[in-house]
């Protein structure tokens, strides 16, 4: 009798684990490749090499702490790609303070909620980025700063924070400028952050990234050293990174494919951070990639669309590419052999994972046939298991769907103050349950056919319907919102709200995508929205997304755009 073959696998290594802090590994990167180039900012005209770096690192740590920010105390950094993010990470990192990721489409709802859910002393700010004004926004959340004299903040909508930093040279009533913080410290100060940094577990968390929940309210999943130190350096194994390799890092930091993926597959591995610009631009990045002559090139499916399809493509030398990483959302095989045969990027890589799981779990090999490449996410990488099950939670035999479960050293600890959320995500067993429905082939390999919940992934971004539905009910003439993901050619999905008026009540789709647009991340805003005057409902009173889907691709004629 033939022994049935479960859909569990285990990644073994020569590598072991790396049982230390970042700011271990950081400092030991910088003395083996001090004269090196770390990092690289087109945009501000930047760089620096690795010993330089950990210079500028050093000095803002110690700032930090004599401002007072100690073990444990969370500092959030509200920006584009810049030099000074990758330097804000690395020096809370060295003092043990908890790098809080806010994402820069933030406006002042979501920004007040994610800075009092984590306590965060401390706030580090672009001033200002195309027509956003952090400080603007800011301001209207805690006006107090216009009168804090002594660079203390005591804000009523804000009590935990004290200290705001931002990036630009203006001088600020009650707040301060990053260069000021970026003296040389004292023999005494350095004494102290060393003391300080030998205290430190790699089990202890030291970054927070928000997530989004079918609650509505963002959840601040809690990441230790060892969850994202050792990603980002399995990342770059996978990749086969070495201090040859430049890397054009066009995706944001705030996210784990700039922070983990990015820049600690970078310093793991002694290779040059490269930043295009602040946010994505196709036409930068191609530049970076020919002027820094990049060895490594990382984006969404939709990015290095945006790379192919801009007119000037063809008068850039890419021929220094040699490998990357595609991630974020499902790839069509036409694009990844594009990307091969135009972009030079015979080594490029698939990821899959979540912020959760620190965030990669399974990856595509360099040596992978381009049909592995697109039609999976690869195999479970190193030192982690993954197995799928049903809804039973048992394993299924290979080639059968169930549900994806990840476990070992790159699950979270768990959702910020919030152990009911946490428990129904991770099970006694140290399982972190994905919510994606997926299978596995006899050779290990996962295909990922569809998401349990209701996530919209939009241009490699993952959206979720309740939130924005959350947000919506606050508008005085809606009764009722669905909000349901349709396909579209360049993003993968685009959102659509689906909304009752209360009776009476009269409002157009442009009044509510510009409801949104003053409230929520841009990202957020429905590109459709349509009225209805009633939902399909199942015989339990639950509205039916599918049919509301099915109904919304007919009606904008989107059913030649379905998979």
């Amino acid at each position: 009798m033939t022994q049935v073959r479960l859909s569990y696998a285990y990644g073994p290594s020569n590598q072991p684990l790396l049982g230390m802090t970042i700011g271990e590994k950081f400092d030991q990167a910088c003395q083996q490749y001090a004269a090196q180039d770390a990092v690289v900012s087109l945009h501000q005209n930047i760089r620096f090499t690795y010993q330089e770096l950990q210079e500028k690192v050093n000095a803002f740590a110690c700032s930090l702490q004599k401002l007072g920010l100690e073990k444990g105390d969370r500092l959030a950094i509200w920006s584009p790609n810049c030099v000074e993010w990758t330097i804000t990470q690395f020096a809370a990192f060295k003092a043990g303070i908890v790098l809080v990721n806010l994402n820069p489409a933030y406006k002042s709802n979501e920004l007040e909620y994610v800075l009092n859910k984590v306590s965060c002393k401390g706030l580090i700010i672009a001033s200002q980025f195309k027509t956003t004004s952090y400080q603007d926004i800011l301001t209207k959340i805690a006006p107090e700063i216009c009168h804090s004299a002594n660079k203390i903040l005591n804000a009523a909508r804000l009590p935990h924070l004290k200290h705001i930093i931002k990036m630009d040279e203006q001088e600020q009533n009650g707040i301060h400028r990053f260069s000021d913080l970026l003296p040389q410290p004292s023999a005494k100060q350095l004494a102290q952050l060393q003391a300080t940094a030998a205290e430190l577990q790699f089990d202890e968390t030291i970054n927070i990234q928000f997530t989004s929940g079918t609650t509505g309210n963002p959840k601040g999943t809690m990441l230790t050293h060892n969850n994202i130190l050792n990603n980002g350096y399995f990342v770059g194994e996978a990749i086969h990174l070495s201090p040859q390799d430049r890397v054009c890092i066009s995706v944001p930091l705030f996210h784990c494919f700039g922070m983990v993926m990015g820049n600690l597959a970078c310093i793991t591995h002694g290779s040059t951070m490269v930043y295009p610009s602040a946010v994505f631009n196709p036409l930068d990045s191609l530049k970076a990639i020919e002027q820094e002559k990049c060895t490594a090139a990382y984006g969404v499916p939709t990015m290095f669309i945006a790379m192919l399809e801009l007119e000037r493509f063809d008068e850039f030398d890419l021929s220094s590419l040699r490998t990357g990483i595609m991630a974020g959302s499902p790839c069509p095989k036409e694009i990844m052999q594009r990307v091969i045969d135009r972009m030079y990027m015979s080594e490029i890589t698939i990821c899959y994972g979540m912020t959760e799981t620190a965030p990669v779990s399974a990856q595509s090999s360099t040596a992978d046939s381009i049909e592995r490449r697109v039609g999976t996410v690869g195999r479970v990488h190193p030192h982690l298991e993954i197995k799928i099950v049903d809804e039973q939670g048992k394993v299924v035999p290979r080639g059968k769907l169930g549900e994806l479960c990840v476990r070992g050293y790159s699950v979270m600890l768990g959702y910020w103050e919030d152990e009911e959320k946490s428990r129904e995500v991770i099970d006694t067993a140290r399982w972190m349950h994905t919510g994606d429905i997926a299978e596995m082939d006899d050779e290990g390999f996962v295909r990922i056919k569809g998401r349990i919940k209701d996530v919209v992934i939009r241009g490699g971004e993952n959206l979720f319907p309740k939130e924005i539905e959350d947000f919506l009910y606050t508008h005085p003439d809606v009764s009722d919102v669905q909000v349901i993901g349709l396909p579209d050619p360049r993003y993968g999905e685009e959102l659509c709200a689906c909304i009752i008026l209360h009776e009476h009540h009269q409002c157009t789709e442009e009044t509510i995508r510009q409801y949104c647009a003053e409230h929520i991340s841009h990202n957020k805003v429905p590109r459709y929205v349509r009225f209805f005057s009633e939902f399909p409902m199942t015989a339990s009173g639950k509205a039916q997304k599918f049919k509301l889907q099915e109904f919304m691709r007919h009606e904008l004629n989107l059913l030649d755009d379905i998979a």
